[in-house]
C-alpha cells in the first residue's frame, strides 16, 4: 500500500469510528431522535469533502457503519460532487489533485 492509500485508508476508519461514536450517543434517544440527531451533528459538524466520503464508504459497502448512521444517511447533505465538496471549503481541483485557492 502506498502513503496515499495508507492515509486514505486511516481516514476512512476515522471517519466510520467517528460516526459511530455519534450513533452510540443517540442510541439512548428514541429511534426516530437518534436518527435526526445523527444526521443534523453530521450535516451541522462535518465539511463537504467529509460527507462525500461517508457516502462513498455507505454507497460501496455500508457494513462497519452503525444502523443508526445508515438510517441516518437519508437526511445527511450528500455534496454533489467531489469538486463541489472542495469549493465549499476554498480549494479548485486541478490535475494533481486539490490546491488551496487563491
Amino acid at each position: 500500500m502506498s502513503h496515499d492509500e495508507d492515509h486514505v485508508a486511516g481516514t476512512s476508519e476515522k471517519l466510520v469510528r467517528m460516526a459511530n461514536q455519534i450513533a452510540t450517543f443517540f442510541h439512548s434517544k428514541p429511534r426516530e431522535e437518534g436518527v435526526v440527531g445523527v444526521a443534523e451533528h453530521i450535516n451541522k459538524f462535518w465539511e463537504p469533502r467529509m460527507r462525500r466520503q461517508l457516502f462513498e464508504m455507505l454507497d460501496g459497502d455500508p457494513k462497519n457503519f452503525d444502523e443508526l448512521v445508515i438510517a441516518a444517511s437519508a437526511r445527511i447533505r450528500r455534496p454533489l460532487t467531489p469538486d463541489q465538496a472542495d469549493k465549499n471549503v476554498g480549494y479548485i481541483r486541478q490535475a494533481e489533485g486539490a490546491v488551496p485557492h487563491e
